[in-house]
């Protein structure tokens, strides 16, 4: 492996007359997790189907694993593992046989093809589950269940297309840890979302993708940052002091801060929000200004959203980046 377990430059993709991509760079650091994110449509499934070799980009070039995706697709396949949008087990089947039986397409022998099932299950926190059909489990036992097959022959990279999509807030926390935990391990991970807090969460380098191109780079705090940075709010106590916690708030920060008198509250933008969150208590507390309310809020990502695109992330949003019959 390279110090880039994924290295893609100029991904162009089309079907007929719409352009799914538009010239994408995707680069994974060997080791990390890398999530591109954006609203269905915006070409992620796509980006995935060409690294995964199931599509072929129109233009461009892709290495994943140390390996062209065009020319040796045997071999990055051997490296890669997948897991799409929607389940692939086989609900008919138990979990454990669901893992045995991908161990031996694996041309694992079945004795080890067991004992990677029992490990695997053990690791995802199914062992109570696995002997029993698999039609029966949670969304979040499912999505466990389909993550573990993907892991039973060891791959290099791993890619997620939208894991946690439809799984409840507790289902998707646990993915969540289950992911940080393979990443400690030194599994490589490509995620593709639509959930903000987890992009935010998990990703060392978030790709904000629309439209088939991408419109922003970098960690979540650099992206959170193209939004203005961080801004203190102050709520005071009595309505009759508020221009002096205005004027305070406003020294704190270093630029002029936005006033509702109504509800007794100032805001304002700053470059260091926890310098300047400690400058302004102090000096509220020097002048005996009681504050109900005191703060440094840090944009979203969502807020980054709605202003790169200027419209907000809707993950209800059925529309996809690709013809259906390409993605089935």
């Amino acid at each position: 492996m390279t110090s880039h377990a994924v290295d893609a430059h100029g991904l162009v993709k089309r079907y007929g007359s719409t352009t799914a991509l538009g010239g994408v760079d995707v680069t994974v650091p060997t080791g990390t997790i890398t999530a591109i994110l954006g609203p269905n449509g915006a070409g992620k499934t796509t980006t995935v189907r060409i690294l995964t070799t199931l599509t072929e980009a129109d233009e461009g070039r892709a290495v994943v694993a140390g390996f062209d995706v065009r020319t040796h697709a045997h071999e990055v396949r051997r490296r890669i593992g997948l897991t799409a949008q929607d389940a692939t087990i086989d609900p008919i089947l138990t979990g454990r046989e669901n893992l045995v039986l991908v161990g031996e397409l694996h041309q694992l022998p079945r004795r080890e093809a067991k004992a990677r099932a029992t490990q695997l299950l053990r690791q995802f926190s199914l062992e109570d589950a696995a002997d029993r059909v698999a039609s029966g489990y949670s969304g979040g036992m499912r999505r466990r269940l389909d993550l573990a097959a993907t892991l039973v022959a060891h791959p290099q990279v791993l890619f997620l297309d939208e894991p946690t999509t439809g799984l409840d807030p507790r289902a998707r926390n646990d993915l969540w840890e289950v992911l940080e935990r393979l990443v400690d391990d030194g599994t490589t991970i490509l995620l593709t979302t639509q959930y903000l807090e987890e992009a935010d969460r998990l990703a060392r380098d978030i790709l904000v993708v629309d439209h088939g191109a991408i419109i922003a780079q970098g960690d979540a705090r650099s992206l959170k940052r193209q939004v203005g940075g961080d801004s203190i709010g102050l709520v005071v106590s009595d309505a009759s002091r508020l221009d002096e916690a205005v004027a305070i708030l406003a020294r704190a920060a270093g630029s002029d801060p936005s006033v509702d008198s109504g509800a007794r509250r100032a805001t304002a933008a700053t470059q260091d929000g926890t310098r300047s969150l400690a400058v302004a208590a102090s000096a509220l507390a020097e002048a005996g200004i009681d504050v109900d309310d005191l703060g440094v809020h840090q944009p979203t990502l969502d807020e980054v959203f709605l202003t790169l695109t200027g419209m907000p992330i809707d993950p209800d949003d059925e529309v996809t980046d690709a013809p259906q019959e390409v993605l089935s």
